[in-house]
Order: C-alpha cells, then structure tokens, then sequence
C-alpha cells in the first residue's frame, strides 16, 4: 500500500487552516459557559491564541516560499515549488528532486533529514 504524500507547503498550509477551525471551535465552546464570564473569557482568549498562532504559521510558510526553487512539474507542465531535497508537485502529487543522487530512487521525506544516510 502507498503512503499518501503531498507538497510540504500544502501540508503546512493545511496544518494553519485546521488552527484557525480549532480556535474557532474552542471560541463557540466558550458560548456553553454564558453564565460564568471568567470561563467564556479564558475559551475565548485560547481560542484567540490559536488563531495567532495559525497567522504566524502562515507567515513562515510565506517566508519560506520565497525560499523555494520553482520548478516546471514533468508530469502536469504546472510550475511547482520544491522545499527541501524532495518533495511533491503542489497538482499532481508526482515526486520531484533537485538531488541527481536521488533520481530513480523510490521517493522517501526521509531524504529530507540531515542524519539520512543515502
């Protein structure tokens, strides 16, 4: 069974979207404790925090995108950005690497750790 991988940048992305629903939810929550205002107010902060903390995600993946090599995908002919030595096309989930030692090499994130031994 193949293991469902997609571009790193998708994935951060992703991870940034679900803290700002968490932070909502945790808010919504805190519309349960009406009658105590010391506990409405403490859901609402963490839920506040949750949602400055999915901004500053979302800075830092902006940040490192302009780090990134753009390259034209093989498969689709989109332009994609690759992070790191491996990584997915952000459309069509091909492999793609930077790295002629990896080329022909069954795809693996784990090339993408410095204590990999290849």
């Amino acid at each position: 069974m193949m293991a469902k991988y997609s571009s790193k940048i998708n994935k951060i992305r992703s991870f940034a979207l679900s803290l700002i629903f968490i932070g909502f939810i945790v808010m919504y929550g805190g519309i349960y404790f009406r009658s105590s205002p010391v506990v409405m107010t403490i859901f609402m902060l963490i839920g506040l925090l949750f949602i400055i903390a999915s901004t500053g995600v979302y800075f830092w993946i902006g940040m490192l995108s302009t780090k990134t090599v753009q390259v034209v995908c093989p498969n689709c002919g989109k332009q994609t950005k690759v992070l790191g030595r491996v990584d997915m096309c952000m459309y069509c989930n091909e492999p793609l690497t930077l790295d002629r030692q990896l080329e022909g090499k069954e795809f693996d994130e784990k090339y993408n750790r410095k204590k990999t031994n290849n």
